[in-house]
Order: C-alpha cells, then sequence, then structure tokens
C-alpha cells in the first residue's frame, strides 16, 4: 500500500478532494534552524567552518542568509564575537623579553592570574641556548597567551653553573609547574621546535594542537642486539 504521507502527486489529489487528511508539518526545532544556517555557509564559504571565520567574514556570510535564518545566524554573530575578544584579550604578549634579577618577582611570581610563564636561563656564546632562545621566540609568537621571558644566567642566578644552562623555568600562578635543567634535558642540539612545543604543550604552557610526540623514538641498536641474541640462545636450548 502506498504511503499516505508520501509526497506524491497522487496524494496531493487525495489530500485536496479530503480523501486523505492534510499532511503533517514537522515542527522545525532550533537544532535545525542552525543546522540550516551551517549547512547555508558551508555551501557559501566554501567549507571553511565558522569557528575559523573572523567577524568580517561572518558579516560578508549574513547578508547571504535568508529571514528565517537571520536570527540564528545573529546570535552565533554575537557568540563569534564574544570569543574573538576573549582570545583578544588572552593574547597580551607575543615575543620573549629580556629580564634580569631585579624584574623577576614582577614578571614571574606576579605575572596575573591564569598567566603561564616560561623563563629561559641562558648564557652568550653557549651554542644550545642560541638555538632556544630562537625557538621560543617563534613560539612566543605562536602563542601569544604564554609569557615568554629570557634572562641571563650571571644577571638572574648568581654563580650558576654553565654545565645546567640552557635551563627552562615554567611557572603558573606563582608555582613552578616544571623545570628543565642542562642540554641532555632537551635532546641536545637535535631539539626541534616541534619538540620544544610539545615539551611545554604536556604541561599545559601552549595550547598546542600537537597530537603526538614529533621525537622518534631511538632505538639502541646494542641492546636490542643483545636481546635478540639471547632469544635465539633460547630457542635453541641453551639456558
Amino acid at each position: 500500500m502506498q504511503d499516505p504521507n508520501a509526497d506524491t502527486e497522487w496524494n496531493d489529489v487525495l489530500r485536496s478532494k479530503g480523501i486523505l487528511p492534510p499532511k503533517e508539518e514537522k515542527e522545525i526545532t532550533e537544532e535545525d534552524l542552525v543546522r540550516m544556517v551551517e549547512q547555508t555557509i558551508d555551501q557559501k564559504s566554501k567549507g571553511k567552518e565558522m569557528g575559523d571565520m573572523d567577524l568580517d567574514e561572518l558579516n560578508d556570510l549574513e547578508d547571504d542568509v535568508d529571514e528565517e535564518e537571520e536570527r540564528i545566524f545573529e546570535a552565533y554573530r554575537r557568540q563569534r564575537m564574544q570569543e574573538l575578544k576573549q582570545a583578544q584579550s588572552l593574547a597580551k604578549f607575543g615575543d620573549i623579553k629580556e629580564i634580569s634579577k631585579s624584574d623577576w618577582i614582577t614578571e614571574v611570581n606576579k605575572a596575573g592570574e591564569g598567566i603561564w610563564v616560561v623563563v629561559h636561563i641562558y648564557q652568550q656564546g653557549i651554542p644550545m641556548c642560541s638555538l632556544m632562545n630562537n625557538y621560543l621566540a617563534q613560539l612566543a609568537r605562536k602563542f601569544p597567551q604564554t609569557k615568554f621571558l629570557k634572562g641571563v644566567a650571571s644577571t638572574c642566578i648568581p654563580n650558576y653553573p654553565d654545565k645546567n644552562l640552557p635551563t627552562i623555568f615554567v611557572y603558573f600562578e606563582d608555582n613552578m609547574k616544571k623545570q628543565w635543567i642542562g642540554a641532555p634535558t632537551f635532546g641536545g642540539m637535535n631539539l626541534k621546535q616541534d619538540e620544544l612545543e610539545w615539551m611545554l604543550g604536556q604541561i599545559g604552557a601552549v595550547p598546542t594542537t600537537l597530537e603526538e610526540n614529533p621525537r622518534k623514538e631511538v632505538k639502541d641498536v646494542m641492546t636490542s642486539g643483545i636481546r635478540s641474541a639471547v632469544e635465539e640462545d633460547s630457542d635453541d636450548g641453551y639456558e
């Protein structure tokens, strides 16, 4: 039997004659309207997500929506404006600032509520320190909501040994959350910027989008060879 609710010409005729009851209209919910707006925007924005758009792009798209969608779109635009303002208010930094011992309390201990502080203690003429300063300067631009600082060891921590450099201290609301001391803790000169980002991201100092540690696992060839030899001996019946 044919579905009486189906959208067919025959059913339309039967409804017009009163043989079939009027088709029940599906109630459009708020979620349906939001989905309609998103579909419209997706068609007109070449697949770009609304959450990735700035206010100018949202304003341009708003001109293309119809009256039924306008209310939902305007609500979303206001929400997006608030999110962008909040993100902008958090983006206070954007570079790496040089400090000395006299600046420590103000710049580190009193950095403010909700502020992560990354402090690099370095010395001129040490290649690993120069590499670290370069990486941190780029990360400071990438994550302007995090406060990046650097200070020469002799002016920040008197008599601090060069063997401990580079050193990175990470603070959050006057509490030290992590410290890395000496080049070996970073993997030496083989350290890559995304590896440093991963290290900082794991403790929450930067909102990294990296999903896994970019540092490749280094296998101990000698240990692996000994283990393989022992397993072969066991297979041959040797104790």
